[in-house]
């Protein structure tokens, strides 16, 4: 009897959970769909419409509770109490099939470019780079973003700045997220980049798209926390990046620093405007000098000199 081929099996429909906020405010109530569900959460603008959502995109159904809509509730109202301006708010639950997850960032993701030196762009853009510009291709994952969040856009920013031509320049990513700034750094042509996390998904995440871009063997990646005793994950860089929240820049100051080589260049980012003489305070106590700073939206952030 001929044997029947089987059907391919289809993957289970994501549970998506939105909120409606603003540019200012993505970041933030992200991070709060993140805290609730224990997994990261993403964050877009589209294209077009100019919407703003922060969304967790779940593989089960049964994640999605009661209790859970009841937390997002009760946490907006303390981000809108401490003055963050999250805009409407809106909770929405829907069903999405994979496939249409993945064509729904083609209306909106385009290509950007930083500076003249580094084009961003998705696997499924046709444009090509300007003369002697690098490019990163990277394509958005279920738990992170396509780097066009204000904060990202400003160590990528710095990252230009700061390369110099010909010259041998370090350079560490503390909080790799999708890995964007480490592979930018590699493609810039920083040498000896390294980028660590303490989130299992951002180590995997980073690492495909690392070799997507095919300078998987011209980087470390390490899971490791930054309250990690161990210390350090290498000499100290030329430039290190640091996109965290202002608590653990302001809990971490000196594991950070010790990361950073006599001379060099610290980017602080990820910075709620509000918090961000806090921690600008605190490492130029230290004897960092603060050489710019930029705000969009409720964020700013930083760039700071170690001493020679």
């Amino acid at each position: 009897m001929p044997s029947r081929s089987a059907k391919p099996k289809q993957l289970a429909a994501l549970t998506r959970v939105s909120v409606a906020t603003t540019t200012e405010a993505d970041e933030a109530v992200a991070g709060l769909l993140a805290e609730i569900f224990g997994q990261p959460a993403t964050s877009y603008t589209h294209f077009d419409s100019g919407r703003t959502h922060a969304s967790v995109y779940l593989g089960r159904s049964a994640e999605w509770s009661r209790p859970k809509r009841e937390q997002i509730v009760v946490g907006l109202k303390g981000l809108r109490d401490a003055g963050v301006p999250i805009g409407a708010g809106r909770i929405s639950v829907t069903k999405v099939r994979r496939e249409d997850w993945a064509e729904s960032w083609k209306k909106h993701f385009r290509p950007f470019v930083i500076g003249k030196s580094l084009l961003i762009k998705p696997s499924w853009s046709s444009r090509r780079p300007g003369r002697s510009q690098a490019v990163v291709v990277l394509d958005p994952g279920l738990s992170f973003g396509t780097g066009q969040h204000p904060t990202t856009r400003f160590c990528l920013e710095e990252l230009v700045a700061s390369r110099q031509n010909e010259a041998r320049q370090t350079f560490l990513d503390i909080g790799l997220g999708s890995g964007i700034l480490s592979i930018a750094a590699v493609k810039l042509g920083f040498s000896d980049v390294t980028g660590f996390d303490n989130d299992p998904e951002a180590i995997r995440v980073a690492q495909v798209n690392a070799r997507m871009n095919r300078i998987h063997r011209m980087v470390n990646f390490f899971l490791r926390d930054l309250g990690d005793r161990r210390g350090g994950v290498g000499a100290p860089c030329d430039v290190v990046c640091a996109n965290l929240t202002y608590d653990l820049l302001l809990q971490h100051r000196e594991r950070i620093l010790a990361q950073v080589e006599r001379g060099g260049c610290l980017v602080l980012a990820g910075i709620l405007k509000s918090q961000f003489p806090l921690v600008a305070r605190a490492y130029q106590a230290a004897g960092l000098v603060l050489e710019r700073r930029e705000r969009a939206g409720d964020w700013e952030s930083g760039r700071f000199r170690m001493p020679s």
